[in-house]
């Protein structure tokens, strides 16, 4: 596997990734190495069919402080076209986040600011400790949330992003978990065995089930309904009940076993 500087990966067990932003010293800030690290593992992980659970965690005190101010200075003496190149490289990266085939997690603690809300908001589902902090604080330094604000916005709404996006202001935990933000808030010391249940219980739901699930509700979306629309969830649910995990799974379920993928 690919040798990392800024981030790690991990195998806590056969069919988990967990995914370190690792640079603790700098608060897991997140510069142009980064991102390309991260473009790299993400691809990595997606080619790998028997991953069913990526988890996405910070090392150290905080998942992600945002930008890193050296790139962010070094990004402001660029020209027009340099700033494109390296916003389509973030753009890349939630891009490729929001649509990992299998389930994400992001866990989340301490400092969540700017572009690591994208993070959060690209996952599919996420927890974390009810002091944590987040921001879009892009605004305070003359700048906006632009590649990430698709995510942030399906993630908390328009409304609300509106409101953080233009105020900067700071909200905790227990606001991430009402906005929708984070999936449940635990406290800092439970947030461990929280995480561990959570990956438990995506594992005994069938793998290609999961994907099969995400990818559809991926082009549901906010579930406009239109016969095209119609059509494709009538082929998804003929398609996965003739399908090996689903046959299997239905044959365990009337005989009152446990399917493979749970032993």
């Amino acid at each position: 596997m690919t040798p990392f500087q800024t981030i790690e990966l991990q195998r806590p067990h056969t069919a988990v990734v967990t995914l370190w932003l690792n640079r603790p010293d700098k608060n897991n800030a997140f510069n142009a190495q980064m991102i390309s690290e991260l473009l790299v593992a993400l691809e990595q992980i997606e080619q790998d069919p028997t991953v069913r659970v990526l988890v996405l965690r910070g090392r150290g005190r905080h998942f992600s402080a945002g930008a890193d101010l050296a790139w962010m200075q070094a990004c402001a003496e660029l020209d027009y076209q340099a700033n494109l190149d390296d916003a389509r490289q973030l753009s890349e990266l939630m891009q490729r986040l929001y649509h990992m085939p299998m389930p994400t997690l992001a866990v989340v603690q301490g400092a969540v600011f700017g572009g690591a809300v994208g993070l959060v908001s690209c996952c599919d589902l996420a927890i974390g400790s009810g002091d944590a902090q987040f921001s879009l604080s892009e605004v305070r330094i003359g700048l906006a949330p632009a590649v990430i604000s698709p995510y942030v916005v399906q993630a908390i709404g328009e409304r609300a992003a509106r409101r953080y996006a233009l105020t900067a202001e700071r909200f905790d935990g227990a606001r991430a978990h009402a906005l929708g933000l984070l999936s449940e808030t635990y406290a800092t010391g439970a947030l461990e065995n929280a995480m561990r249940e959570w990956v438990d219980n995506l594992l005994l739901n069938s793998p290609h089930a999961m994907r099969t699930t995400k990818a559809l509700l991926q082009e549901v979306g906010s579930g406009e309904l239109s016969d095209a629309l119609r059509h494709k969830t009538e082929e998804t649910i003929a398609l996965i009940r003739i399908s090996p995990e689903g046959q299997a799974g239905l044959r365990a379920f009337l005989d009152k076993r446990k399917p493979a993928w749970q032993e």
